[in-house]
């Protein structure tokens, strides 16, 4: 009896009524109040579950994945990854429609605001160096519901990129074949049905499962043929700049206003349509649009640098996590950001911003020029890219279904290695989840979707970094105070904060986070629905954006004030509370931004995965069986938690978890 007693608290479901034998109690009696069991008790011991966390425990830092990856691997695929097909075509599309020429500092802005989401991400690669992203990160710091949501979130985003990415592949590679396969498909295999596309496309489904087989070989070999499409990638877009420098005119940075009818009416032949395109390519300049339309800009070059988070998923792979992740987030970062500042300054440099074509820019830019040839370069970069990108998707997605089934919150098979130490089952299913979606649906309409889980993932790993520097230690304590009322104790946090971190401050920090995510949450919609109010100038738009950043400059300085933990790791996030709230401010801005169909798919998306999590995660979770007594828990800032590179090859089969 003192065993089942046992596997009881183990789950934690509660206090067991000592008037019922311990021996005969439903497994799960507190959720059955015909057993005997108060509601209350339920709810707590729900309410448990859902906030316990992961442990990292002592002694327990290797990995049944092979750590073989370096420094260089990871660069290349974060650079592959983010530096996708976009750069090809992205660039005119914004400086055609938003930017001008100022499109260079959209993207200076977009990176600038990318950056605050890679610090985070590179601090916590530093001082958790398993598999999970911000699945991991959000489970060892705010618990399992939220990990679960975050983990659910990437799923959806890696799921949705891979399957639109090999779409666009098969449509580039078509193109260059004169559409003879979209006319084909369509003529005998047309597809008329709500959600699904034209015609299904057999070559992008093949295109995943067959780089899925790839990837179930072995990281190390998928890796290597990352880093040679990488390169070919790079080695075209500095092509493209070197001769979009060479051939290119500074005067198409300095039009007049007076040159865009002229130039219109020798474009279109005619004044009258030329007068009528006037204002809809702006005044001329380098800010056409003004600096409102660099701002929109940078908000769709935003969407350019994701995919770096792909490094952070490989943390269980890498030779030396802690000093390798941070350099591959932030050196994957600073070249995405050269290449596509140096892309978008050639082409528009070469011809005049309003001429661009924002289908394919750069192949009518070098004709503008004279050098028509040089498109054949530009559409093996644009397949190399393609390639990379489709890589960089499928790299990650398999590692969060094996971290989320080795914790069991998914189905334990998902966890199982192969004797290359590589999460075959994982990469196979999640290969053919994304082949099917490839094959059959239309993904136009999934991509504000996979935004959303995108964004929510950069968001909460912000808010885990706040919590994670502002946590006591495991012997830390309050002073005994007294009774004091409720305004005062936070007046002597403001003012007189504890040298140390206590649980008193880090719940000051929690509920300042907790009042800033509601703030948040109010200025986005107000940004967004009354952007009309705002621009005419309205006082009741303006004193309701204005009150919700007052509050979020208070509850920042609220947590400026409080004393950080002293546990250092290789990399930590500087400016600290600013520059992670900052990142959640623009981060809800822009998902406040997206459409209300795309929400009500990701709250579709949302409902699957709550009916997956208590139907099945809550009751087979790892966590719930940790042993009384367990290893203590390794502190997450400890620069003691290092990990060694372990025997990879073919030889033996490693005992995973879950295998």
């Amino acid at each position: 009896m003192a065993g089942a007693a046992r596997k009881t608290f183990r789950l934690g479901l509660g206090h067991i009524p000592r008037a019922v034998p311990t021996g005969q109690q439903h497994p799960h009696a507190c959720c059955f109040p015909l057993l005997q069991m108060p509601c209350w008790g339920c709810l707590l011991s729900v309410s448990k579950m859902l906030s316990r966390r992961k442990q990292v425990l002592v002694g327990l830092e290797g990995s049944s994945l092979c750590r073989c990856l370096s420094a260089v691997d990871l660069i290349a695929l974060g650079v592959g990854s983010t530096l996708g097909a976009g750069v090809y075509v992205l660039a005119g599309e914004v400086a055609k429609t938003s930017s001008g020429p100022s499109i260079v500092l959209s993207f200076l802005i977009a990176a600038v605001v990318s950056a605050l989401a890679g610090l985070c991400y590179a601090e916590f690669g530093a001082r958790v160096p398993l598999a999970g992203s911000a699945y991991l990160y959000s489970y060892v710091t705010v618990g399992e519901l939220w990990a679960f949501i975050a983990g659910w979130n990437l799923l959806l985003s890696y799921v949705i990129g891979t399957a639109s990415v090999a779409r666009a592949w098969s449509a580039t590679f078509d193109q260059l074949l004169g559409k003879k396969m979209g006319r084909f498909l369509g003529a005998h295999a047309a597809m008329r049905s709500v959600g699904l596309a034209e015609h299904p496309d057999a070559f992008a489904a093949g295109l995943v499962v067959l780089l899925a087989g790839l990837l179930s070989f072995g990281v190390k070999e998928s890796t290597t043929a990352n880093k040679a499409f990488t390169a070919l990638n790079v080695l075209v877009l500095l092509f493209v700049t070197v001769s979009g420098f060479i051939k290119g005119d500074l005067s198409n940075w300095k039009l007049r206003e007076d040159d865009l009818p002229q130039a219109a009416a020798h474009k279109a032949g005619n004044q009258s349509v030329a007068d009528n395109m006037t204002s809809a390519f702006g005044v001329g300049g380098f800010m056409p649009y003004g600096f409102t339309g660099t701002l929109a800009g940078a908000s769709t070059c935003f969407y350019a640098f994701v995919g770096f988070d792909c490094i952070a998923t490989m943390g269980e792979e890498v030779r030396d996590p802690q000093r390798s992740i941070p350099m591959g987030i932030i050196l994957s970062l600073l070249i995405c950001f050269l290449a596509y500042f140096g892309v978008s300054a050639a082409l528009t440099l070469m011809m005049p911003y309003y001429l661009l074509d924002t289908m394919s820019p750069l192949p009518v830019a070098f004709e503008y020029v004279g050098w028509s040839s040089a498109k054949h370069a530009v559409a093996v970069g644009s397949l190399c890219a393609l390639t990379t990108s489709l890589l960089g998707s499928m790299f990650p997605m398999p590692r969060i279904l094996y971290a989320m089934a080795r914790d069991g919150l998914l189905f334990k098979p998902l966890a199982k290695v192969s004797c290359r130490q590589c999460p075959v089952v994982a990469t196979l299913v999640s290969g053919g989840v994304a082949a099917l979606l490839a094959l059959l649906f239309d993904l136009k309409a999934l991509v504000d979707v996979m935004s959303i889980g995108t964004l929510l993932a950069y968001s909460l790993v912000a808010g885990c970094v706040l919590l994670l520097r502002y946590r006591p230690g495991p012997s830390t304590q309050d002073t005994p105070v007294g009774k004091v009322p409720a305004v005062q104790l936070w007046w002597n946090h403001l003012v007189r904060p504890p040298l140390h971190p206590t649980p008193c401050s880090s719940a000051v920090v929690a509920w300042a986070l907790t009042a800033v995510a509601t703030l948040v949450c109010a200025l986005s919609w107000v940004s967004t629905a009354g952007l009309s109010c705002l621009r005419a100038g309205g006082a009741w738009c303006i004193a309701t954006l204005v009150l919700p950043l007052l509050g979020i400059l208070v509850a920042a300085l609220l947590v400026w004030r409080q004393p950080q933990s002293r546990e250092r790791a290789s990399f930590t996030v500087p400016c600290l509370p600013f520059l992670p709230l900052l990142s959640i401010t623009i981060n809800s801005i822009l998902m406040a931004r997206l459409s209300a169909a795309a929400w009500l798919q990701y709250l579709l998306w949302m409902a699957i995965g709550f009916l997956m999590y208590f139907g099945y995660g809550i009751w087979h979770s790892t966590e719930s069986r940790q042993p009384e007594g367990a290893a203590p828990q390794e502190p997450l800032g400890s620069t003691a938690m290092e990990v060694s590179p372990e025997p990879c090859g073919t030889a033996w089969c490693p005992s995973a978890a879950g295998q």
